[in-house]
């Protein structure tokens, strides 16, 4: 289950963009707790007690304690707004929990033992589909990540949600009841290797449908030339050629 970090703030005695400027020049970082069927509350957070947070694995399914001058609040992280230049957050959104506050959160995939999956030291290559998996919850039963074996998978072999161990409590939200976590493909080489032989075995054939098919408008050829134009026809079989017409 995930842990709980404290993180220290004051109350923001003014809302909007200028109590939020006013926030930064004393060094904080502005932000709101809202949520839990309880009016937002407007904070400014000490940035050493937030900011190695924010750059670890699954922050957003990380229950914070935001201990406000004295009163501690339960809380997720919801929103981050940062500086597109320095990176710094500029604001911080978070969501009251209680004991019984039902959410729903991303929880993290984590792999192992890929060195003991033979279709990967055969040159296979694992294939992440789903990075994170979307879970509805207790907030003090959120899984800290969910973990995949891949011990003995071969190339071609997948991983699907059913295999996953979900705790107690826990539930996947995903459409596809089995959709696919991961799976094994063929090496790049190889399937490269096969797209090329399949277009060289198709490439003959192509070719002879090319040479036998007659060029667009032309029409077949019937034992000869056609006469030119104003050319007396040819005689017919065991006949006289008909004379040329008189001007």
């Amino acid at each position: 289950m995930s842990e709980t970090t404290k993180v220290v703030a004051k109350k923001r005695d003014r809302a909007g963009k200028g109590g939020a400027r006013s926030s930064r020049r004393e060094g904080l970082i502005p932000a709101v707790i809202y949520g839990d069927k309880q009016p937002p509350m407007m904070i400014a957070v000490e940035p050493k007690s937030i900011e190695r947070e924010l750059h670890k694995e699954g922050y957003f399914n990380h229950r914070l304690q935001i201990d406000v001058e004295g009163t501690g609040y339960q809380v997720l992280p919801r929103d981050v707004q940062v500086d597109p230049v320095t990176d710094k957050p500029l604001h911080l959104d978070f969501l009251r929990i209680g004991p019984e506050s039902v959410i729903t959160v991303q929880v993290p995939v984590h792999f192992k033992n890929e060195a003991q999956a033979p279709g990967i030291k055969r040159g296979g290559v694992l294939n992440v589909v789903l990075h994170e998996i979307t879970v509805r919850t207790k907030a003090d039963q959120i899984p800290e990540y969910f973990e995949v074996d891949l011990t003995g998978l071969e190339i071609g072999h997948s991983v699907h949600l059913s295999t996953l161990a979900v705790p107690e409590g826990v539930r996947v939200v995903s459409r596809d009841k089995d959709a696919t976590v991961a799976s094994i493909a063929a090496p790049t080489v190889v399937r490269e290797a096969a797209a090329q032989a399949a277009a060289d075995a198709a490439a003959p054939a192509a070719a002879t449908d090319a040479a036998a098919a007659p060029a667009a408008g032309a029409a077949p050829a019937a034992g000869g030339a056609a006469p030119a134009a104003g050319a007396p026809a040819p005689a017919a079989a065991g006949g006289k050629a008909p004379a040329p017409a008189k001007k």
